[in-house]
């Protein structure tokens, strides 16, 4: 059997052919007349009208039978079979067909429809055009691929082949509609900020640092949308929200990837509690937009989105899972009993990012239904305001589904005094070696400064709700093009 060396220099040879007789294997434009799905929606009236019509695709298989050939051919929107016959194209035609034309090249066809005698909607070709000839031949057996990998880095291939994965972006697209749709409809601006920032905040993240040249300075991509979407509260927009893509230079798996897509949004003279009834609100309507319910399957298990959804404290959660009362346990402590656990940790980390690793091995797994957990340690959330009744905690939320941590949210810290000091703090843990921590944003104290009136913030990421919402096991199955490393 061929390679794909030789069979590339067989297909070279063809395009030879088809400039020599002076034809355009690749030209600009093409004088389709109908999608497939428009010839398939109405097939019996224009078979019989007897119209030509002329159709546009790619050739997915081919037949020949003596003096007649059957093919299939695809566009966008379907797939028909087509029929040539020597004596109606001619024996010049028919033989070019036949020594020039391969599965996977585009082709322009143009002629009649019939239904055959084992009820096949066919057309009956007449002339014929090149698109594009392919050079190379499309793989056999792509399909059930065991090789992710190879599937990610040809996602092309992938989406040929699998039309469920095409099903799934197309979910995508609708899922990120009806948010739009949602917060539109709620009187919500869309904006864009920055993506490369002088600082970069918003999160525990690593950045990715690059720089530019017309300002002989280092410039960060941005980790998160927070901090600037929040200067136009100040600003006196009361509800903005951006989706947009974000990037931190951490780890890959299942549930991360180097660059994603994030929705957030920023709601004035709102709270934490108001920000619960809203998302409840907002995710039975993109169900019911997507599926005519609340109820979906995620890997065999059906999960109800239906609310109102448990609230569930932070620390009651991982005493439950663990048996550890984080509110008694000094750092040190928790440390030794985090050890006794089995986790990985570094001897810089203060007790919110201990906290933080156990809760995500030991308790965020073990949720599977929609389920709010609130009221983290404040010295997690610098940038959310704290709890009149226990200032060691915050006024917090994250959305946990299927082990998925969804969305984050939170009443933002306001103070500015309060926000300079939560940033020394996270300062004093970068120097010491927590290269996660945030940093000082001196801008953002100065526009908190000026005032800021209550307001509450979200945060969730596109491609875990895609993931979710269409059964796919990981991020990367959901990204058009995950990050991966080089061959």
């Amino acid at each position: 059997m061929a390679n794909t060396d030789e069979l590339r220099k067989i297909r070279l040879k063809k395009l030879e052919a088809i400039q020599k007789a002076g034809i355009s294997a690749y030209p600009a434009s093409t004088k389709r007349t109908h999608t497939i799905s428009q010839v398939l929606e109405n097939f019996a009236s224009l078979a019989r009208s007897k119209k030509q019509v002329i159709l546009a695709g790619r050739i997915r298989s081919l037949r020949e039978h003596g003096g007649s050939t059957f093919l299939h051919i695809e566009d966008g929107s379907g797939r028909l079979q087509g029929f040539f016959k020597k004596n109606v194209i001619g024996e010049r035609g028919y033989k070019f067909f036949l020594d020039n034309f391969d599965i996977g090249d585009f082709i322009e066809v143009k002629g009649v429809l019939f239904t055959t005698k084992r009820g096949e909607k066919t057309i009956e070709v007449s002339d014929f055009n090149p698109l594009a000839k392919s050079l190379l031949p499309l793989p056999e057996k792509w399909h059930g691929l065991k090789d992710e990998e190879e599937r990610f880095r040809k996602r092309y291939l992938d989406l040929l082949f699998n039309s469920e994965v095409k099903e799934k972006f197309a979910k995508r697209a609708q899922i990120i509609k009806l948010l739009r749709e949602f917060l539109d409809k709620n009187g919500f601006l869309e904006v864009e900020t920055p993506v490369l920032q002088n600082i970069y905040g918003g999160a525990d993240a690593k950045p990715f640092k690059t720089h530019i040249n017309a300002f002989d300075m280092d410039m960060y991509l941005r980790i998160s949308l927070e901090l600037p979407l929040k200067r136009l509260i100040v600003g006196g927009f009361e509800k903005v929200y951006e989706i947009g893509r974000v990037f931190r230079n951490e780890g890959v798996d299942r549930q991360h990837n180097p660059d994603f897509t994030e929705l957030e949004f920023y709601w004035a003279w709102a709270d934490y509690k108001d920000m619960m009834k809203f998302t409840e609100k907002m995710f039975a309507v993109l169900l019911k937009g997507i599926f005519g319910k609340t109820k979906i399957k995620y890997e065999g298990r059906e999960i109800d989105f239906k609310g109102p959804w448990p609230r569930v404290e932070y620390a009651k959660l991982i005493k439950k899972y663990t048996k550890l009362d984080i509110e008694l346990l000094n750092r040190d402590s928790l440390f030794q009993e985090a050890k006794k656990l089995g986790l990985n940790l570094e001897d810089n980390w203060n007790k919110g990012a201990i906290v933080d690793e156990i809760y995500k091995k030991y308790c965020r797994p073990k949720v599977w239904q929609p389920t709010f957990v609130i009221h983290h340690s404040s010295e997690m959330y610098p940038l959310a305001k704290q709890r009149v009744e226990n200032p060691k905690e915050a006024e917090t939320i994250q959305l946990l589904v299927a082990g998925w941590e969804l969305v984050k949210a939170y009443s933002e810290q306001t103070d500015p005094v309060q926000q300079r000091k939560a940033f020394e703090e996270q300062e004093e843990l970068y120097r010491k070696g927590l290269k996660e921590a945030q940093r000082m944003d001196m801008e953002f104290v100065e526009a908190l400064e000026y005032g800021m009136p209550p307001t509450a913030g979200f945060g969730m990421g596109i491609d875990r709700l895609v993931a979710l919402l269409t059964d796919s096991h990981s991020l990367r199955e959901v990204i058009l093009f995950p990050t991966m490393k080089p061959k």
